[in-house]
């Protein structure tokens, strides 16, 4: 049996590919839970208020691993 390991980078990706394609057709099926709605909410009115603001996606992948983003 051949371990996720011994995949290449793109036999992972499209094993996740396939996976999410999968999982996606039965979408219909899911239902989020009622603290993602508050939680976009707030983010929503903070971003109003101007206690909130977007940043770069390449910006936030730093900070989130601990980097300076200057």
């Amino acid at each position: 049996m051949l371990t996720i390991e011994h995949l290449t980078r793109v036999e992972k990706l499209r094993m996740m590919e396939a996976l999410w394609d999968d999982l996606s057709r039965e979408d219909s099926s899911l239902q989020s839970p009622a603290w993602h709605g508050d939680a976009l909410h707030e983010a929503e009115a903070a971003l109003a208020a101007g206690e909130a603001r977007f940043i770069d996606w390449d910006q936030a992948k730093k900070l989130l691993l601990g980097g300076d983003t200057a």
